[in-house]
């Protein structure tokens, strides 16, 4: 059963591309509800490699990039579908293209990097997908133009704000591990650290 988590961070992946092909047919309600398992099955998948240690190298990368393919994709749609702005897109876009290339980086100029989500980058992610999910309620239900009234100053701004603040907080964590490592690196050479 180990296999499990992995298998259902499979499916949210294979979920991305029936959502997508709901919201360009304009079928909201479909899109919402696809929505909502996929991110059912992200918190399961999550329960059993916590409860049952099924946890694997491969989950580790899957999982994230189910989440990133799923976020990714709707905020694109979205946005051509003009249900998002632009400058909205290329905010969450630039922060991802940031933390894939810094990895990129550390791993070629450090050495291996094991990916540790900040406090930080769980509230963007979670953010991001609430925002998401309020706009295909709104697509869903357009009777809720409070709502949009509401959402549309703040929760773009906060998105936005998040979204730069932890990709800022990858750069910098990374960029002080390697001068530590470095530092540590040297002071291992120095003479004075050699053998007597």
């Amino acid at each position: 059963m180990r296999w499990l988590p992995n298998g259902i961070s499979l499916l949210r992946i294979a979920l991305v591309f029936p959502t997508i092909g709901s919201l360009l047919r304009d079928e909201y309600p479909a899109a919402l509800l696809l929505v909502v398992v996929a991110s059912i099955s992200d918190a399961l998948d999550g329960f059993l490699a916590r409860r049952f240690q099924w946890t694997s190298r491969l989950g580790s990368f899957l999982d994230p990039i189910a989440d990133k393919l799923l976020v990714a994709g709707l905020y694109l749609t979205l946005t051509f579908l003009e249900a998002l702005p632009l400058w909205l897109l290329a905010v969450v876009l630039l922060r991802d293209v940031v933390i894939v290339a810094g990895a990129a980086a550390y791993r070629f100029v450090v050495g291996p990097l094991v990916m540790a989500p900040t406090r930080l980058s769980k509230l963007n992610t979670g953010l991001q997908f609430s925002l998401v999910v309020s706009v295909l309620v709104m697509l869903a239900f357009p009777t809720l133009e409070a709502l949009e009234a509401i959402l549309n100053p703040w929760a773009f701004v906060l998105v936005a704000s998040t979204s730069l603040l932890s990709g800022a907080q990858y750069v910098i964590n990374w960029s002080a591990r390697a001068r530590a490592l470095r530092r540590g690196s040297a002071d291992s050479r120095s003479p004075a650290n050699g053998a007597h």
